[in-house]
């Protein structure tokens, strides 16, 4: 471990780590220090010399990012030359800038944009007439579309490439104030990691297909979250929106910065299942395939949980640990039996060897928490029992619906599948990020998700639903 030693930043003394890069204890401390190029993920490039600072003893401002942390060092990253350096640098940086920012997708979120507030405001003096163009609109792949006439050339995006995914598919091409980010000859961004290069763009350069256009940034709320996409659990920003008479919709997801997790990123394939929140939803509560009100769902499960001599609940991985620990203590009441089995949720093709993992679900590791079963024995053990199967976001029923002839079923989903066709009652519950909760992803690392998602009419939780089949059980009446 490096020594600590002692600086001072603004007048304010502090700790930091002797030879560690003095923006990232800046950032760390949550000092404002501006910056395109310097990202903590990639490193240190030094290409933007955004982030000068003051260090006492020395003739010439500094870049905080190339500069190493010494003991007694004296920082300042305010005063009236560095602010001159830094108009002085945007001046440079928006020679040739369009003057975009009414129809640029990145508006409100522009690093560009924020930093000329703060340090520019200053009269132009450059003729737009002779402003250098590049190409508008450049199809790099997929997910992704690059403005060459915005790009600062931070090159954060080829570091990523480089880096990070070590596909390397972009480059800065041509030279001086002719050049441009671009990808290599026969090459495409489409590596399953690519759109984190929209996330690290500083500007408008590199936006995403499926989102440009489709809100201002500046109405939409978010809440953090977890991706449900693999046991992973990376952690992101579900940003919302509730416009007027319409529904809360989710309209994009972006990785959120969990060190223990997943770093600054996250695949893109984790950051697309946004659009399966809304599809296919499951609404109307069912009682033999006949439309019905919710409570009478409840009802009926209540006279069949009380009457049925042998009872199996099916469980999903991608439960929240506390409905899973409020469906075994109900299981538990009743002597039914609970199993976890869900092999229909493995995809050794999803794999890689950064961030995804086999398992397509959130919160399997709670099955071992509770140590509820998901052995294959146990399963088949007790489903040739069981006279009622209560199969909850299960969906392993889907394609082995022979399991439940005989069977009175039950099912709770939140999105459509074949089960509930083939059930005598089936209730349409609250989908993963409409619900809070706690999950454990693959090594273990306990996440708390509090939903801020507001549904015109939303769907009954499985915990209130559980919760009101125990007060019901407890009373002994309907």
């Amino acid at each position: 471990m490096s020594e600590m030693v002692e600086i001072t930043v603004n007048g304010a003394q502090m700790q930091a780590s002797q030879g560690s890069l003095l923006i990232d204890k800046l950032l760390d401390e949550n000092i404002h220090i501006p910056h395109f190029c310097y990202h903590q993920a990639l490193g240190k490039d030094g290409n933007c010399r955004m982030c000068m600072v003051e260090i006492e003893g020395q003739k010439r401002p500094q870049i905080a990012c190339d500069t190493p942390i010494k003991n007694g060092m004296i920082v300042r990253t305010k005063g009236e030359n560095i602010e001159k350096v830094r108009r002085d640098i945007l001046e440079l940086e928006l020679i040739n800038h369009p003057i975009d920012c009414p129809t640029c997708d990145q508006a409100g979120e522009c690093k560009l944009q924020d930093y000329y507030m703060e340090s520019g405001f200053y009269d132009s003096r450059v003729n737009t007439d002779t402003k250098v163009h590049a190409r508008k609109r450049v199809d790099l792949g997929s997910n992704v579309m690059l403005d060459q006439e915005r790009c600062v050339l931070c090159t954060r995006c080829v570091r990523f490439c480089s880096d990070i995914t070590k596909t390397n598919e972009l480059g800065v091409i041509n030279r001086a104030n002719h050049s441009v980010i671009g990808t290599f000859p026969g090459q495409e961004l489409n590596n399953p990691y690519a759109m984190n290069v929209i996330d690290i763009c500083p500007v408008g350069a590199l936006t995403n297909k499926d989102f440009r256009f489709k809100q201002r940034v500046w109405f939409l709320e978010t809440f953090d979250a977890i991706c449900n996409g693999c046991s992973k659990g990376c952690n992101i920003y579900v940003d919302h929106r509730k416009e007027k008479y319409k529904d809360d919709q989710i309209f994009r997801f972006r990785p959120r910065r969990s060190d223990a997790v997943n770093g600054f990123f996250m695949c893109d394939d984790g950051r697309l299942s946004y659009e399966n929140e809304a599809n296919n939803r499951f609404t109307t509560p069912l009682l033999n395939n006949a439309q019905t009100e919710i409570s009478n769902t409840i009802t009926n499960m209540f006279k069949e949980l009380t009457t049925q001599k042998s009872i199996l609940f099916v469980l999903s991985p991608n439960l929240s640990l506390e409905e899973m620990q409020n469906v075994n203590n109900l299981a538990n009441k009743l002597n039914a039996n609970v199993s976890g089995y869900s092999p229909d949720t493995f995809d050794e093709d999803f794999k890689d060897d950064y961030l995804k993992t086999n398992d397509r679900t959130s919160n399997r590791a709670s099955f071992k928490e509770l140590q509820i079963n998901e052995e294959e024995s146990f399963f088949n053990e007790k489903i040739n029992e069981a006279t009622l199967v209560i199969t909850i976001d299960n969906t392993y029923f889907d394609d082995n619906l022979e399991l439940l002839k005989d069977k009175k079923v039950i099912s709770l989903f939140s999105h459509n599948c074949k089960i509930i066709e083939n059930s005598n009652v089936a209730i349409p519950i609250s989908s993963f990020y409409e619900k809070s909760g706690t999950y454990i992803n693959t090594n273990g690392i306990k996440q708390k998700v509090i939903s801020k998602m507001n549904k015109n009419n939303p769907m009954e939780s499985i915990t209130t639903i559980i919760e009101h089949l125990k007060s019901m059980i407890e009373k002994g009446t309907l």
